[in-house]
């Protein structure tokens, strides 16, 4: 087999393989410590939605002013978050800060518990 003929054929595998791939999208709900839990369920109720057509959430809560020095508050209400979706998904990377935001992801568990 010419060298040719070989770079065809991996090429070829390549792109098939390529085709076969799934890509997994990443929404995000934004949410601020003094949000009202009304709120909060409307966007846990889009979160749950997209988590059943198999995409990943990224639930970030926004600090601004004197709201970064309560940390806690924003804590608490991540893991209300999971709480309410613990039924379909999974925590991926468990609340952290990053500069004035704290962050999770949500990815679907893999059995659904119905």
């Amino acid at each position: 087999m010419d060298f040719g003929k070989f770079q065809y054929e991996r090429a070829k595998k390549e792109r098939e393989a390529r085709k076969q791939q799934k890509q997994v999208e990443v929404k995000e709900i934004r949410l601020r410590p003094k949000t009202d839990d009304h709120h909060r369920s409307f966007k846990v109720r889009d979160a749950r939605r997209w988590l059943e057509e198999g995409m990943k959430v990224k639930v970030r809560i926004r600090f601004r002013g004197r709201e970064i020095t309560y940390p806690e508050i924003a804590r608490d209400m991540l893991q209300e978050v999971a709480a309410d979706l613990d039924d379909i998904a999974v925590v991926e990377q468990a609340p952290n800060m990053e500069g004035r935001t704290m962050l999770m992801v949500l990815a679907p568990s893999p059995e659904k518990k119905k």
